[in-house]
């Protein structure tokens, strides 16, 4: 039976779905009225590429005056922000670009708030602390994982090196541009861990013990289909113009899924390897989905059976047999996409699991969501399972 108890959602309010739609950003720009002064948050490697110059060029063009930031890194620091912001004001910015994966959106969206509040970034964590008003905000996400650019989350890493995070309903931005011609210098490796984060965001939204609601079910669902369809095919042909506008909308769709119903322990022991040990907020949830899904399989047997369909495995409509087929497809995407399976693959020691563990039971805010409840030894398991 369908679940109809009582919820809420909450999505961006424009959407923009269109191959080479950033080149017309100057034309997104004017529907905010008049602001001149342009700042984009990015990163070096997409300095590099020649995707960030051909942005700017085509607003410098148009007449705006354009600032640039390009210092964010994978998992970044809370000084990062710190540093964007300070450009913001200085330059006088009146809109933020977030353009990138989802570190350079997450800088961006609390640099959009940064540049108008004096909220110090310390009282911002948690959930709904943001004070003040942000400037306006478009986000164009060169990855197709994180969902970044349809959340009202961004997860920094603190000076300690754990992961925190800042949920509040300003940080849901004004427009998001999907253009998946910006994904196509996309590496494979980078390519397959962002799409299986992707379908980690819609397993964990289907499952979520709380705020799961049948908006939030039907976005898992198609995120789940587009990405089973097309993510290998991605990966092994990296300008497929369909797996990649595929792949896109598919991460889109799951990012709307888990902003509405949050993600669990696949994401609270995939943090840690970042903060710690410098590895890739995808890559890290590749690893350890499947001993979470094994984990879990006792509390969410039947929602594991019905996603079965929706990635490509086949049914046998018996609750425990197509359980296990939804797992097994998993991890067949998985081996198919060729990264690391194993945590001694990446450089993590036996003798690190200990403190990766003690380091997950932080993320209460994650933890809670889970279907079943885990220990700190159940998350020493799962990390020995996945070495």
């Amino acid at each position: 039976m369908i679940n109809l108890d009582k919820f809420e959602f909450a999505c961006v309010p424009k959407l923009i779905f269109e191959w080479g739609a950033a080149q017309r950003l100057a034309q997104i720009i004017e529907t905010f009225g008049s602001p001149r002064q342009v700042m984009i948050i990015s990163d070096q490697g997409l300095v590099q590429a020649g995707i960030v110059s051909d942005v700017m060029l085509n607003l410098e063009r148009a007449g705006y005056s354009v600032s640039l930031y390009s210092a964010v890194q994978p998992d970044p620091l809370e000084q990062q922000v710190i540093d964007a912001a300070e450009m913001a004001t200085n330059v006088g910015a009146e809109i933020i670009i977030g353009l990138g994966g989802g570190s350079s959106l997450d800088v961006a969206k609390l640099v959009a708030i940064m540049a108008q509040s004096q909220q110090p970034l310390s009282q911002m964590y948690g959930i709904n602390k943001v004070k003040g008003q942000r400037l306006p905000l478009i986000q164009i996400p060169t990855t197709a994982g994180t969902g970044s650019e349809v959340t009202n989350i961004a997860i920094l890493t603190t000076s300690d090196d754990n992961k925190m995070g800042i949920v509040d309903a300003k940080l849901f931005c004004d427009v998001v541009v999907l253009d998946a011609q910006l994904t196509l210098k996309l590496p494979a490796i980078h390519t397959a861990a962002s799409g299986i984060d992707a379908m980690v965001h819609a397993i964990e939204a289907y499952t979520s013990k709380h705020k799961k609601n049948l908006f939030s079910d039907l976005l898992a669902k198609e995120a789940l289909v587009l990405l089973s369809q097309n993510l290998v095919a991605a990966c092994n042909d990296g300008n497929n113009r369909a797996a990649r506008e595929a792949n896109l909308l598919g991460a889109t769709l799951a990012g709307i899924a888990f902003a509405n119903s949050p993600v669990a322990a696949v994401h609270a022991l995939a943090y840690p390897l970042g903060a710690q040990h410098h590895i890739s907020h995808g890559l890290s949830n590749a690893l350890m989905l499947l001993p979470v899904l094994h984990f879990n399989l006792p509390s969410a047997q039947m929602l594991y059976a019905e996603l079965a369909t929706y990635v490509g495995a086949s049914v046998k409509h018996n609750v425990q047999q197509d359980s296990d087929a939804f797992i097994n497809k998993m991890a067949q995407i998985i081996a198919e996409c060729q990264v690391p399976q194993r945590l001694r693959e990446v450089g993590i020691l036996h003798s690190d699991l200990s403190s990766l563990a003690q380091a997950a039971m932080a993320q209460t805010r994650l933890l809670v969501n889970n279907p079943r409840e885990l220990t700190e030894q159940n998350a020493l398991e799962l990390y020995q399972q996945a070495w």
